[in-house]
């Protein structure tokens, strides 16, 4: 049947003529969207326009031509590391979500939580293992084979880099798999397609855009990260590892805002490419809401090959994170192997400040990151269409800017009192002298990292309830606000509480966001991780790193109790 390339003039009129709460803005349309404005600008925009104005200083400006002349070694180290990551965490993303979708096989939920469990873990918790275990006296690489491997590198950061991840690219797959309509795969098979060859022809067309996005976003997490190439790194530098050699080595500022600028490019460069363009290739079947069950692939030349890569990476997770669980009860894991519970008195006795003050300030970011985030998707999906798109943009900025050149931009903006017109407005929120001796500008920090997701989430949830039901609130006497908070709140609820789960696991395993405004009076558990790992201490780091897994689980379970008892209530006051 042929589609009509235009609606008719009355189904036009009625898709663009705006609803009763777009059209008459109400005082607190317009109140929220002013504490909005001066959130992003305070999150965002000053420390962008700080970094800029540093940047291209004459000394930013040289360090941005030393970048692609005398030093382009490491812009190129940059984006290769980028590239090879996004391939290899595509890859294992993809066969881990296919063998989850399309097989049946002993340890399918736990191939599935251990995907998933590099993401709730400190950033070089891998690293340290990885070291560990295939370093020039790993416990593999030597005691076991007698090998003296040089894990230190291209070869090492993307096997730990792709380990952090992959479960990014696992997400995004899975739901594209799981959202494929099963009478497609039911009419390859009745054509006498091999199951292989429906693969090749039916599925993987239909999943590219998702495949492109995953590659994607996993290039800028490549290129973007820090904690990993300073562990792990070795002679290879890039210009994460740059940036901060610059300020710790020399203490020039301005050329790391120059490099920073660089790494900088690229990144929103592939932010709008994902956003605007991936974003646009999707595929639509014109069958509507999947209907049945897709049917498990049975043939041995699909199962081999798929179940033979997914148990080699649920055998590297589990060999990392058992490193890490079994090292912090060890005296030196490889050399003395004594069972002692040393490492974690250590942690108890001098790191039990750090755990309270970082879930002290988690827990005061991410409900500030949610609140900020709906508010965003309210404005943009029910009262600013052509401005909406700018304000999506620039709250998305928190994720699209890499953490260490975010972080550079917060030391830039806030370590000095902040003017406007002549008259202080904010003292200094950086730095140990500090208000709040720095911690203020760390939750900062973690509300611009925590915003994306919630705000994504959230103009999701709101797109699926139908604006008359917003109308009819207000015909009833209900102010815009109210409606909003009594209405539309309680049905996007799921996306609030997911939005602050993934603030908090973000919040609490990040450190490359906030290398350069930790301070000794206010400690985070994944600064002292770090400072562990380069005093040559992995016992301590090991313990360190399982404490925090350990917390950041607790709070998942907690978030998973409260979505259950949330989905349940709403089915029984459905029914």
């Amino acid at each position: 049947m042929n589609l009509p390339l235009a609606l008719p003039p009355t189904q036009r009129s009625r898709r663009s003529r705006p609803t009763r709460a777009t059209a008459h803005r109400g005082t607190s349309v317009w109140l929220v969207l002013a504490v909005v404005l001066v959130a992003l600008t305070l999150l965002l925009g000053l420390p962008v326009s700080k970094l800029l104005a540093a940047g291209t200083s004459p000394a930013g400006l040289e360090a941005i031509g030393a970048s692609f002349t005398t030093d382009v070694t490491t812009l190129t180290n940059s984006l290769v590391l980028g590239v090879l990551v996004g391939i290899v965490g595509t890859m294992i993303g993809l066969v881990s979500a296919f063998a989850q979708v399309f097989l049946v096989f002993p340890g399918k939920r736990l191939l599935h939580w251990l995907t998933l469990l590099p993401l709730i873990s400190p950033p070089f918790a891998a690293a340290t293992a990885v070291i560990t275990l295939f370093g020039r006296r790993g416990i593999v690489s030597y005691h076991l084979f007698g090998l003296e491997l040089d894990i230190y590198g291209l070869g090492g950061l993307v096997l730990v880099v792709s380990m952090t991840f992959t479960p990014l690219a696992y997400m995004n797959i899975r739901g594209m798999l799981e959202n494929l309509d099963p009478s497609l795969f039911e009419a390859s098979a009745a054509l006498g397609s091999s199951e292989v060859r429906t693969i090749f022809r039916v599925m993987l067309p239909m999943i590219v855009p998702s495949l492109l996005t995953s590659f994607l976003i996993l290039f800028v997490e490549g290129i973007a990260d820090l904690a990993n190439p300073l562990v792990l790194g070795g002679s290879f530098r890039v210009l994460a590892s740059q940036i901060y050699f610059a300020i710790a080595g020399s203490g020039d500022i301005a050329a790391a805002a120059g490099i920073a600028l660089v790494l900088l490019v690229p990144a929103l460069l592939v932010f709008v490419i994902q956003k605007y363009w991936a974003g646009k290739k999707s595929v639509v079947t014109v069958t509507g809401k999947p209907t049945g069950r897709i049917r498990p692939m049975e043939s041995l030349a699909v199962r081999i090959p798929v179940l033979t890569v997914v148990t080699a990476w649920m055998a590297l997770v589990i060999l990392v994170f058992g490193t890490i669980l079994v090292g912090g009860f060890v005296s030196i894991l490889g050399v003395n192997n004594s069972f002692t519970f040393e490492h974690y008195e250590f942690v108890w006795r001098l790191g039990s400040d750090a755990m309270r003050t970082t879930l002290t300030m988690t827990l005061v970011a991410a409900p500030i990151a949610a609140a900020l985030a709906v508010c965003i998707a309210w404005l943009v999906v029910r009262h600013f269409q052509r401005f909406g798109r700018v304000l999506d943009f620039v709250g998305m900025l928190g994720s699209a800017i890499p953490g260490t050149v975010l972080g550079l931009g917060f030391a830039l903006a806030y370590s000095q009192p902040t003017w406007l017109f002549g008259q202080q407005i904010l003292p200094a929120l950086a730095g140990g002298l500090a208000a709040g001796a720095g911690s203020v500008a760390i939750v900062m920090v973690f509300i611009a990292r925590g915003i994306p997701t919630g705000q994504q989430a959230s103009i999701s949830s709101l797109k699926q309830i139908n604006p008359q039901v917003d109308e009819a609130a207000i015909s009833l006497g209900a102010n815009q606000f109210t409606t909003f908070v009594r209405i539309s709140i309680p049905l996007i609820s799921p996306a609030i509480i997911t939005a602050v789960t993934y603030a908090i696991t973000k919040s609490m395993t990040t450190i490359t966001a906030i290398i350069f405004i930790t301070t000794p009076q206010t400690k985070v558990m994944t600064a002292q991780i770090l400072d562990e790992v380069d005093a040559g201490r992995f016992g301590n780091a090991f313990a360190y790193c399982t404490v925090l897994i350990v917390m950041v689980l607790i709070i998942l379970s907690i978030t998973s109790l409260l979505l259950r008892r949330l989905n349940r209530s709403k089915r029984t006051t459905a029914s």
